[in-house]
């Protein structure tokens, strides 16, 4: 018996589904390139048939038996037919693939979407390889979508999933279950990941448009169902709360020329209060039962912005403990740097300003624009306007993202009486610094 569904419904269900059984091939049969292939021809399949002829009682269960006869087919040659079917009725239970009973749902039980987010987001990959990886084999998006989304050629994409194929091919890890701390482990390296893709959409590196609406809704996307496996995890729900937090703020963050707009300038009724109140409320309950962890605390901080009225409103004394927390337990420089912002806020730009030497000699931030931008702020707000200028210049100059390089050219805006900026309003700019907000300032 088969439910007839709209074709969009079908096509979220199957981009749902998609990672769980390439998970569940990997696990059965390895053979990660040939997996894949199998499940992209069962999609294909299931795209043209359902739409003729209804969803099936069991669509992820249809689509593993569509994908393992496909997968075989691949593996099988003339000469060892006979053996490899042998080993794959071997290997599946009996009653894996077939329909169940009248009046019984029953699908296959094991869920791999987190297994399979373990092995593309292996540290043992590099980061530009781990990111593709996941947006092609959890994400669902084509190689030719991966390559527009992260702005490189088509054929250079293909290479980087390519060669990140291989090395989970020769890996020493298998594709399994793995003991408590080297799943802790493996978790840290998902949510980098999801964060590093989650950021690339916010705020792009580089490109004519601020953000990348695609790339930011599905990293919420997949970290929505990393928190549906794993819902008492703190540091996962951590995670979706500030990506919900700072993502509620996209309407607003630009102009309808594509301009940045500063955090103090946007208008907040434009700003997604349900994502607000879903971030709020993830964060909330995460730091009252679970132990505390750096996403829990950045989205804290997103959550004082959000919920304030208006930007004069804003609680920095709270943004400001609530970073002291956090660089004593990450004390790498991009929260050193919002650190020195909340600083600002708080005690003023001068003392902020003294934070700033321990940082210009940090590796980290050697060629990146975003030290050099809060530097211009703060020159900024102490009312060293010429100062502020030529470190805006050159932060300006070490960015590639158009919509940012603009921004910081236009600062500070000239005014006919450069002796009163010492008494303009603070403007702190979406990003805390220039570039990103305070809650989410820089991505390693």
């Amino acid at each position: 018996m088969t439910h007839p569904v709209p074709e969009p419904a079908s096509e979220d269900l199957l981009r749902r589904l998609a990672p769980q059984v390439l998970g569940a091939l990997v696990r059965r049969y390895g053979h990660f390139d040939a997996a894949e292939d199998a499940v992209q021809e069962a999609l294909l399949a299931a795209a043209g048939q359902w739409r003729e002829e209804g969803r099936p009682r069991n669509p992820r269960g249809w689509l593993i038996r569509v994908a393992s006869r496909r997968l075989t087919d691949q593996l099988r040659s003339e000469d060892a037919r006979r053996r490899r079917e042998e080993t794959a009725a071997a290997l599946t239970p009996r009653d894996e693939f077939v329909a169940p009973p009248p009046g019984e749902g029953r699908a296959p039980a094991a869920d791999d979407t987190l297994t399979l987010l373990f092995l593309c987001c292996s540290a043992d990959l590099p980061a530009a390889g781990r990111i593709a990886l996941t947006l092609r084999a959890v994400g669902g998006l084509t190689t030719a979508e991966i390559a527009r989304a992260l702005l490189v050629p088509e054929a250079t994409m293909a290479q980087r999933i390519s060669r990140a194929k291989r090395r989970i091919k020769t890996s020493a890890s298998p594709f399994g279950t793995r003991d408590g701390q080297e799943n802790a482990a493996r978790l840290a390296d998902v949510l980098h990941v999801l964060y590093l893709i989650f950021n690339e959409g916010y705020t792009a590196s580089s490109g004519r448009e601020l953000q990348r609406a695609d790339l930011a809704t599905e990293a919420i996307r997949l970290t929505r169902a990393v928190h549906a496996l794993l819902p008492d995890d703190g540091e996962v729900a951590g995670l979706l709360a500030l990506m919900l937090l700072t993502d509620a703020r996209r309407a607003a963050r630009t102009g309808s020329d594509g301009s940045l707009i500063p955090l103090a300038e946007q208008d907040r009724t434009r700003w997604d209060r349900a994502a607000v109140a879903e971030g709020v409320m993830l964060v909330s309950d995460a730091l009252t039962r679970t132990p505390l962890g750096p996403y829990q605390l950045r989205a804290a901080i997103a959550a004082v912005h959000d919920e304030a009225a208006s930007d004069a409103d804003t609680d920095w004394a709270e943004i400001l403990a609530l970073y002291e927390v956090l660089v004593r337990l990450v004390p790498g420089p991009a929260e050193r740097l919002g650190h020195a912002v909340a600083v600002a806020m708080v005690h003023g730009p001068r003392r902020a300003l003294d934070l700033l030497p321990a940082l210009d000699d940090d590796d980290r931030l050697a060629g990146n624009h975003r030290l050099e931008a809060v530097r211009a702020h703060l020159l900024e707000m102490a009312g060293d306007r010429a100062a502020a200028r030529a470190a805006y210049a050159k932060a300006a100059g070490l960015t590639l993202s158009t919509p940012e390089r603009r921004y910081l050219r236009s600062r500070p805006p000239v005014s006919p009486n450069e002796s009163t900026a010492a008494g303009l309003a603070v403007r702190m700019p979406d990003t805390g610094h220039g570039c990103r907000t305070p809650a989410l300032l820089l991505i390693t």
